[in-house]
C-alpha cells in the first residue's frame, strides 16, 4: 500500500557537539548521539524525524529507525516536504546521472540508486536489462511499494525485486525470478530473489576488465568465485586455463552454466571447496600459478571482527602470494567497508613479508562510476582492490 506521510513524527535533539559530524556531510546518526527522543513517533520504523542540535538549531529530516545503532539517516537539510513527489524526483535524478557514464560495450546492468550518493541513504537499487533489484533499510519499509512504482514507470524496467531490512525478496511488476543480462558483451543469469547482494556483483565490472588483461598464457585461479564473472574474463583474456573455487554449490552450479553459455566451458574449471583449507592444499602440494584472484565477501563485519577479519585478509594473501610464480600476478579485493585502503595495504606488506615475497602494486582498484563516493562521506568507499606482481 502507498503512502504519502510525509510530516514528521519525531524529534530528536542530539548531545553536545554530536552535530559535527552532520555538518561535515554525514547523513548517519548513531544512537549514542541522541540525547533527547519527542513525539508520537517514537516506536514507528519509518517515521520521519526532525533533528536538532543540543542548541535548538535544526538539522534537517531524517528517516527513523529505532532499535539500530545507526538509528537515523538524514534526508534533508531543509524544510520542503519529504512527500511522493520529492521521493520521485531524487530517484529520477539518481537514474539521470547515469545516462552519461562509461559503463562499457556491452553492457546493460549498473547500479542506478547508490545509498548515501545519491541522497537517499539506505537505499540500494541496481538495474539489470529491463529488471530493478531494489534492497531497502528497514526504515524504507512503509515506502518500498512507492518506491517500487516509482521505478516501474522508469522505462525499460517491467519487473522490481523488493528486499527489506534482509527478508525474502517480493516481486512488483511482471512476475519471474531471474532475468538475462549482459556485462562487457558476457551473458550471465541473474536471480535478484535468490542471489548474493542484490543479485550480482556489479561493482567489480571494470575490474574484471583490468585484471583479464593480465591473464595471457598464464594458468589461473579465482578465489571466491561465486557465479564465474572473473573465470569468463579470464578466459577471454587469453589465460591458459582457470579454476574458480567457492564453497557455495548452488553459485557454482550458475557459474559453470555462465560458462557454458558463453562458449568458454573448455577453458575454465570450478570446484566446490572452503577457499583457505584449498589453498593451504595447493601449497601443501607444490601448486603454481600464473594469476590469482581473491574477492572474498566481506570479512570484516563490525568493529568487533575486524582483527580477526585483518588476519584472515592476510592469511589468504600469503596463501596466494606462496602459490604464484615467480613475476606472477596477484588480484586482491576487500569489499570491507571498515577497512580502508591503508589499512588493505599494509595488510598485504604482512603478509608479503611473511611469505618471503617482494611484491609491488601495479595497479590500485576501487568502485566504478556508479558507485560514487561523495567526499563529505567517504564511508561509500568500501571497495579496494590491488593488482600486485609477485616476485
Amino acid at each position: 500500500m502507498k503512502t504519502n506521510a510525509c510530516t514528521p513524527t519525531v524529534s530528536l535533539v542530539l548531545a553536545r557537539h554530536r552535530e559535527r559530524a552532520l555538518l561535515r556531510g554525514n547523513p548517519w546518526i548513531f544512537s549514542g548521539a541522541v540525547g533527547e527522543i519527542r513525539g508520537p513517533g517514537a516506536e514507528k520504523t519509518g517515521a520521519l524525524a526532525e533533528v536538532f542540535a543540543a542548541d535548538g538549531t535544526r538539522l534537517g529530516t531524517a528517516l527513523w529507525e529505532p532499535g539500530n545503532g545507526l538509528c537515523a539517516r538524514l534526508l534533508s537539510r531543509d524544510d520542503a516536504p519529504l512527500d511522493g513527489a520529492w521521493l520521485a524526483r531524487t530517484v529520477r535524478r539518481a537514474f539521470a546521472r547515469r545516462e552519461s557514464l562509461p559503463l562499457g560495450e556491452g553492457t546493460d546492468s549498473y547500479r542506478a540508486v547508490f545509498s548515501e550518493a545519491d541522497g537517499l541513504s539506505g537505499v540500494i537499487c541496481d538495474v539489470y536489462a529491463d529488471a530493478a533489484s531494489l534492497v531497502l533499510t528497514p526504515g524504507w519499509g512503509p515506502r518500498a511499494d512507492e518506491l517500487a512504482e516509482i521505478l516501474l514507470a522508469i522505462p525499460p524496467i517491467r519487473t522490481v525485486f523488493v528486499a527489506v531490512g534482509g527478508e525474502e525478496p517480493r516481486v512488483a511488476g511482471v512476475p519471474r525470478d531471474a532475468v538475462e543480462i549482459r556485462e562487457s558483451g558476457f551473458r550471465f543469469r541473474v536471480s535478484p530473489a535468490t542471489g548474493q547482494k542484490t543479485g550480482f556483483y556489479l561493482d567489480q565490472r571494470e575490474n574484471r576488465r583490468r585484471v583479464a588483461a593480465y591473464a595471457a598464457g598464464r594458468k589461473c585461479l579465482s578465489a571466491y568465485c561465486c557465479t564465474g564473472a572473473f573465470e569468463l574474463a579470464l578466459a577471454r583474456g587469453g589465460a591458459a586455463s582457470v579454476l574458480g573455487i567457492d564453497s557455495s554449490a548452488p553459485a557454482l552450479e550458475e557459474a559453470e552454466a555462465a560458462a557454458e553459455r558463453n562458449g568458454l566451458s573448455s577453458k575454465i574449471e570450478h570446484e566446490e571447496a572452503d577457499v583457505p583449507g584449498r589453498l593451504r592444499l595447493a601449497r601443501d602440494r607444490g601448486g603454481r600459478y600464473g594469476l590469482i584472484v581473491l574477492d572474498p565477501p566481506r570479512l570484516v563485519t563490525g568493529k568487533g571482527n575486524l582483527e580477526r577479519g585483518l588476519r584472515l585478509y592476510k592469511d589468504i594473501n600469503l596463501l596466494a602470494m606462496k602459490l604464484l610464480e615467480p613475476e606472477g600476478i596477484l588480484a586482491t579485493f576487500s569489499c570491507s567497508g571498515l577497512v580502508d585502503r591503508a589499512i588493505f595495504e599494509r595488510t598485504l606488506s604482512y603478509a608479503a613479508h611473511d611469505a618471503g615475497r617482494k611484491v609491488c602494486i601495479l595497479e590500485s582498484l576501487g568502485q566504478p562510476a556508479d558507485h560514487p563516493v561523495p567526499l563529505d562521506f567517504p564511508e561509500a568507499a568500501y571497495l579496494k582492490g590491488a593488482i600486485c606482481r609477485v616476485s
